[in-house]
């Protein structure tokens, strides 16, 4: 029988033996270890995907916009929030304060607007990424909202602000009093800084409002007093004699008073004052001199033969080239020499072609009225003398007509005398006075006619000769007639006069069987006084009470009614009757 094995020294019979910690891994550890490693794993992917997924399609959480907080919500419950919250507060207006002087801008004056589509953009959206994820656990996002500005706008309100606000620097000058030549010395001046304005204005309104203090910089003139003098003796210099024109062997001759009356001196960028002559303006003069009347140019227009108008065709003409003329006379103007100028002719196109015309629709007479005076006064002149200026003008369809920027200012160079004219309540005696009564007769010609009224002045005080509450004053530069051309088709002037009447006629095509003038009776009488005045150069005026009267225009196409302008209303103020003395009444 086998002998039993020995007994061991240390432990229990039978144990199994321990691993001793220098054998390879037990196998216990390498069974753990990978499923650790995929716990970990999944782990982490939970805690990535399980918020990523709750915040996926939403704005990122801690995500705030001027203080609104927007985190969580989807992009339309964020947009929603925003102009119910922020919306209000970028509404809130704006106190502008500019030289002591306040003013408020509300926000859709100054084209401010919230744009919410562009401010939630700017959040992160979609599915987030592990960093997005964490930030919108742990922490915030604070976003600018974006405004759109309408830069047009907020210019134009600025510029708004500045009026009376502005004082721009004033540049030297030069310019004509008759013969003798004026300087203006050059100043400086404050304007507002449009860009620090733009600025601290679209600031203010995304704080929510408040007040703002607008700076102010300097503006400085490029010219100097040194320029303006030096200026000064060659204007002087310019009118001490004429200039002559030549052509082969025909002359024409600027007299001293035309050359002052189309020259002035301005800055020429460089901090001197440079000579400008208005060599056109001279040659609608002296042109003829020079060049025959069969060789010049032709606009096309309309004449009126036995009650027809019939179209003149344009013409393409010879003629002087009134830029080289100009660059000529400047030289001698400047830096003196010789008062002799060969001038050259060229190729001159009509300003209005034969198809401008052609196209026009001028058949008939829509409007025409005409208005009486006493023969052979000096006013009799100057009401003669702008009929020949404006006798065959066209008005294009859109197109604004306007007696001062056509005729421009009355002179004695364009035949125009002294006659006497009411100036701010008396009778004055002024060059081109009177013509208020040919502004009378076109108003009332373009009234018929149906055409808009633009601008025009009632006279202040009433005269018998014209239609009450529809006569107009003229005076250069500031008080006008205007009226437009708002039809389709164009619009002929033709005037004609005689010693005692003129008449304005507008030939076009009818948009209207009649219009007429709906004047109601006169009301609210205001008697005239009665002065004697000793005043150098008096005219004496026949008194005339004033009234209130209104006039409204209506429209026909047959017999019905088809408009009605607004009810014009005149205020006549009673005319003193003044008594120089010295005279009977």
């Amino acid at each position: 029988e086998p002998s039993a094995p020995p007994a061991p020294v240390f432990g229990v019979a039978g144990a199994p033996e321990r691993p001793s910690p220098f054998d390879a891994d037990p196998p216990r550890r390498r069974r753990l270890l990978p499923g650790l490693a995929l716990f970990v794993v999944v782990l982490a992917a939970l805690a990535y995907v399980v918020p990523a997924v709750l915040m996926s399609g939403s704005v990122l959480r801690g995500t705030s916009v001027a203080g609104v907080d927007i985190g969580g919500l989807t992009v339309t419950q964020a947009a929603d929030k925003l102009r119910n919250e922020l919306g209000p507060k970028l509404s809130k207006p704006v106190v502008v304060e500019i030289s002591g002087k306040k003013d408020t801008v509300q926000a859709d004056e100054a084209g401010l607007e919230l744009d919410v589509v562009g401010t939630i953009g700017q959040a992160p959206s979609g599915f987030p990424s592990p960093q997005e994820v964490w930030q919108g656990l742990t922490g915030t996002t604070e976003l600018q909202p974006k405004v759109t500005i309408d830069s047009s706008q907020l210019a134009r309100t600025v510029e708004g602000l500045a009026q009376g606000v502005d004082k721009p620097a004033v540049e030297g000058r030069v310019v004509f009093t008759g013969l003798q030549p004026k300087g203006r010395a050059p100043a400086d001046g404050v304007l507002i800084d449009r860009d620090d304005a733009v600025r601290q204005i679209g600031d203010a309104f995304l704080r929510g409002g408040g007040t703002v203090v607008l700076s102010l910089r300097p503006a400085k003139p490029d010219t100097t007093d040194a320029a303006v003098k030096t200026a000064l003796a060659k204007a002087r210099k310019a009118v001490a004699a004429p200039i002559t024109l030549t052509l082969g062997d025909k002359q024409a001759q600027i007299p001293p008073a035309v050359i002052a009356a189309n020259l002035t001196f301005n800055p020429d960028g460089d901090g001197a004052l440079a000579p400008e002559f208005d060599a056109k303006a001279v040659l609608a003069d002296v042109e003829s001199e020079l060049v025959d009347a069969a060789q010049q140019p032709r606009d096309a227009t309309y004449q009126i033969v036995d009650e027809k108008p019939v179209l003149v065709p344009a013409r393409t003409g010879r003629g002087v080239n009134d830029k080289l003329l100009a660059r000529d006379a400047e030289k001698v103007f400047d830096t003196g020499g010789e008062r002799t100028i060969p001038v050259r002719l060229g190729v001159v196109e009509p300003t209005v072609s034969t198809q401008q015309v052609r196209g026009l629709g001028i058949k008939e007479i829509v409007g025409s009225f005409s208005t009486t005076f006493d023969c052979c006064q000096p006013r009799a002149k100057n009401i003669q003398r702008m009929a020949q200026q404006l006798d065959g003008h066209l008005v294009r369809p859109g197109q604004t007509f306007s007696i001062n920027e056509v005729v421009g200012e009355r002179t004695v160079e364009d035949g125009y005398v002294e006659a006497g004219q009411i100036v701010g309540g008396r009778m004055v005696s002024i060059v081109g006075g009177g013509v208020s009564q040919f502004a009378t007769t076109m108003y009332n010609a373009s009234f018929l006619g149906g055409f808009d009224d633009v601008e025009h002045q009632p006279m202040d005080y009433y005269a018998q000769r014209y239609p009450a509450g529809r006569d107009v004053a003229l005076l250069y530069p500031e008080t006008d007639l205007k009226w437009r051309n708002d039809s389709e088709f164009g619009v002929l002037i033709k005037t004609a006069f005689t010693d005692t009447s003129v008449t304005v006629t507008l030939w076009s095509t009818k948009r209207y069987d009649k219009v007429e003038a709906v004047t109601s009776e006169r009301r609210d009488f205001k008697p005239f006084r009665r002065e004697v005045s000793s005043e150098p150069g008096c005219l004496p005026t026949v008194g005339e009470q004033g009234f209130t009267i209104d006039v409204t225009r209506v429209f026909y196409k047959g017999d019905k009614v088809v408009k009605k302008d607004k009810k014009l209303t005149t205020e006549y103020r009673p005319q003193a009757q003044i008594t120089c003395a010295g005279t009977s009444q």
